[in-house]
């Protein structure tokens, strides 16, 4: 497994692919399909918003973690990867936030 926690994370997941759903929460997730992960991210993205406006940083933590963990599996499920992601990120760098907002129309 990879150092970084987020790359050994996305290994594991991509381990999990195809393995059999009832010993496996992630390949659970990849039999139920593309449609029940992107909801499950939607609701860990809506869990987070709500634990960022309470005051409590540990549910906050917890609901990111459980945010980017849905989010990699969305990835894997589309065939995408970290790096994928982090090559647009460093593809926007340095540009303004607005201006890159501008040029997707």
């Amino acid at each position: 497994m990879a150092d970084d926690p987020l790359d050994a994370l996305d290994a594991l997941i991509r381990s999990r692919k195809g393995s059999d759903p009832a010993s496996s929460y992630t390949a659970q997730l990849f039999a139920d399909g593309r449609a029940r992960i992107a909801r499950k991210v939607g609701e860990e993205a809506v869990e987070t918003v709500i634990a960022a406006l309470g005051d409590d940083a540990q549910a906050l933590t917890g609901e990111a973690a459980d945010l980017i963990y849905h989010l990699l599996v969305l990835l894997a499920d589309a065939g995408l990867s970290l790096d994928d992601v982090r090559t647009e990120l460093a593809r926007r760098t340095g540009q303004s936030g607005l201006a890159e907002k501008a040029s997707r129309s």
